[in-house]
């Protein structure tokens, strides 16, 4: 016991003999010698197995040029048959003039088929037509009566003449312009439709004038008795509408004097003077007083109406015997319409907004 060993076991040397092997065994030298040999030979030629892949990619570059040299060829197909089809459309449409042409030349072949005709005809009848004791009796007629109908011809041709182009009509030429010129009223009754016919228009307001002068004055009263002192007033006020008028009644030639104008400025229509004169004249005193008023208020119309009725007023104040005649007459009546006051809620006195539903 005490000869076995404590420690690790150390590995036994191995025997010399073991490095000396037999004469037919291999050595283990040599599969090294034989690897490094392969080793030094696989460096020095390391591009041996390199170029396999450079066949691949010419391979891919040569398709690539093909397909781009199919898709210009297929482009260039593809002009072509364009071209083709232009081509076509063309030489229809030459056809089509074509035909058109030829409907034409027909159409002129057919005409001087008919000219033709209608020579023959006129060539028949001349010959008809010339008597045949103008040629010997011996000799036939063969060439003279064909240059007659010759130069028959040629007469005829000169003398047809193409018609004349004849202007179409315009539509509407035979209708009146109806122009209404700027600031004119086309409705108006008392300016004229045209503004240069002064002179018509003067015509008409002229026999307007002397129609009124025309009319049967009515009868004055012959009652009256007005005292004509020198210092005799007689006022009053009138009213129509919303004018009003002051007037002042003296002793005078039958002057008439509103608002420091004649009547015939201030009241230009030969109408509303006559309406206004009506009072005095019809009392009897239109060239023995003189009227002097004051008007405010309305208009043209409304103020004289207002001034008659102020006169007539001023009369009554004058001699009150005259109210029976003058009130059957008219003069007295105030006459009240005016334009009624706006409401509110509407656009004028009655007049409403429009309804709407929503």
């Amino acid at each position: 016991m005490a000869d076995e060993p404590t420690g690790p076991e150390e590995p036994l040397e191995e025997p010399a003999a073991s490095e000396e092997q037999p004469a037919g065994e291999p050595s283990v030298a040599e599969p090294v010698a034989e690897e490094v040999a392969q080793q030094a030979a696989a460096e020095e030629s390391p591009a041996v197995e390199e170029p396999a892949a450079e066949p691949v990619a010419d391979e891919e570059a040569v398709e690539e040029l093909v397909a781009e040299e199919l898709a210009v060829e297929e482009a260039v197909i593809e002009e072509l048959v364009e071209e083709l089809v232009v081509e076509e459309a063309v030489e229809e449409l030459v056809a089509e003039e074509l035909a058109v042409d030829e409907a034409i030349v027909e159409e002129l072949v057919e005409e001087l088929v008919v000219e033709e005709v209608v020579a023959e005809l006129v060539a028949e009848a001349a010959a008809a037509e010339s008597p045949s004791e103008q040629q010997p009796s011996g000799e036939p007629a063969a060439q003279e009566p064909a240059a007659e109908v010759d130069a028959e011809e040629e007469d005829f041709e000169e003398e047809e003449e193409p018609a004349p182009r004849v202007k179409p009509a315009v539509p509407g030429a035979h209708l009146e312009v109806d122009i209404v010129p700027e600031g004119v009223d086309p409705l108006a009754r008392e300016a004229p439709s045209d503004p240069y016919a002064i002179e018509e228009y003067a015509e008409d307001v002229a026999e307007a004038v002397e129609e009124v002068a025309e009319e049967p004055l009515p009868q004055p009263i012959s009652t009256a008795a007005i005292d004509l002192a020198a210092g005799a007033r007689y006022c009053a006020t009138g009213k129509r509408k919303t004018a009003i008028a002051r007037v002042i009644l003296r002793p005078g030639s039958g002057v008439y004097l509103v608002n420091g104008r004649t009547l015939e400025e201030h009241f230009p229509r030969a109408t509303l003077q006559r309406n206004i004169r009506q009072p005095l004249e019809t009392v009897g005193y239109e060239e023995r007083m003189d009227v002097v008023a004051r008007l405010h208020g309305g208009g043209i119309s409304a103020q004289a109406g207002a001034l008659r009725h102020g006169v007539s007023r001023a009369l009554l104040e004058a001699d009150p015997n005259l109210r029976g005649e003058l009130k059957r007459r008219g003069f007295l009546t105030r006459d009240s319409r005016a334009k009624e006051r706006k409401k509110a809620g509407l656009k004028k006195a009655r007049k409403r907004p429009q309804f709407s539903k929503r």
